[in-house]
């Protein structure tokens, strides 16, 4: 009777094993999508119905085809492969968006079903749609020749160096000639590009410039204001456009495990506040900066928000558990009332590559 209560304890044992066993292992999609998301940009009312495609290949024996598909808003219509599909085989999904339905950013989902146990997949599509302008005058009020802008400068926002960062900039036309698309000429240094999108911009209409900032080919950190030149050949009109960006360091994700053996900045203090000070006396102060990480801490750049500072380091290599001081020379004349400095510090600490610290005071 033992023997053979240990034989179904040994065979129920090795039942569980190959169920966990079978449970740990990878589970394979059914369908694999070359894109999960697409970013539709910037989307003008009068442009119309925009389409966004996905495509997807079947990696299983038994045949598939695709069920249904459901999307979160009446804005968007679907069209797909209604074949069914062997092993190997691809097909496509192809969402239409409606501009009109909304103003602003967007994101829809689209659900899709197949006939196979576990064919449950989530496509995106995102953008930002922009309606008419009942007044062109009082929105496009920046006026650079015969081209109206919403805003003074194109604030391309944050730059990482891994990859361009693309805006998108609405224009009016409020002369009496076309802006052709290949007729534009622009003039920038090379990390940043300009095209027009929209094949022309009739007069009384509004169309897209777009500007493309490249933060590797910048191959320098923090924040900058560039002015570029535009104009078109067959036109007269020659306009500057000031371009904003802030460029950071991109730095791949980790291993939680490895947190505590890569460069790690800390800065002591984070706040330095003089108090009340006159604005002809000059103020001197230091910042320690320390590396607690196990690997060499390199500090890239520091950066002030003022011409009024003047940053001191004796040494941009840090090695692990080593410190040194940051001099911060504060000049305050011609500056009244309450004043904030803001530092920033760029370093290879792939967690925090960008820190910042405070220089607060009172100018009498």
């Amino acid at each position: 009777m033992f023997r053979i209560e240990k034989i179904l304890c040994i065979l129920l044992f090795l039942c569980l094993f190959a169920q966990l066993a079978r449970a740990q292992e990878p589970i394979s999609p059914k369908l694999i999508w070359a894109v999960n998301k697409v970013d539709l940009g910037t989307l003008l009312e009068e442009q119309g119905i925009q389409v966004a495609e996905f495509q997807f290949t079947q990696t299983q024996d038994s045949l598939f085809y695709i069920e249904s598909v459901v999307t979160d808003c009446g804005c968007t219509t679907v069209n797909y492969t209604r074949d069914t599909l062997q092993l190997g085989e691809s097909g496509t999904l192809q969402v239409a968006f409606d501009p009109s339905s909304g103003a602003g950013f967007f994101s829809r989902m689209i659900v899709v079903k197949g006939n196979l146990m576990g064919v449950q997949d989530t496509l995106y599509i995102e953008g930002n749609a922009i309606p008419r302008a009942s007044d062109p005058v009082g929105t496009y009020r920046t006026r650079k020749g015969n081209l109206g802008f919403r805003l003074a400068k194109v604030n391309v926002g944050e730059v990482f160096t891994n990859e361009p960062k693309v805006k998108q900039v609405e224009v009016f036309n409020f002369g009496n000639k076309p802006f052709y698309k290949d007729s534009l000429q622009f003039s920038a240094p090379e990390y940043i590009q300009v095209m027009q999108l929209t094949d022309s911009i009739l007069p009384n209409d509004r169309g897209l410039l777009q500007v493309v900032y490249d933060g590797a080919k910048k191959n320098d950190l923090g924040y900058f204001e560039d002015q570029i030149s535009v104009n078109w050949k067959d036109s007269t009109t020659f306009i500057q456009l000031d371009v904003l960006a802030d460029v950071f360091e991109y730095y791949a994700p980790f291993a939680k495990e490895n947190l505590n053996l890569v460069p790690q900045l800390v800065i002591t203090p984070k706040e330095i506040d003089l108090k009340t000070i006159s604005s002809g006396t000059i103020r001197v102060e230091n910042v320690v900066l320390s590396n607690r990480g196990r690997q060499v801490l390199e500090i890239k750049k520091i950066q002030g928000n003022c011409e009024c500072l003047k940053l001191e380091l004796p040494k941009t290599s840090l090695d692990p558990g080593e410190s040194i001081q940051l001099k911060v020379v504060f000049d305050p004349k011609g500056r009244q009332g309450i004043d904030q400095r803001n530092i920033y510090i760029f370093t290879n600490d792939p967690v925090n590559p960008v820190q910042m610290f405070l220089l607060k005071s009172r100018v009498e």
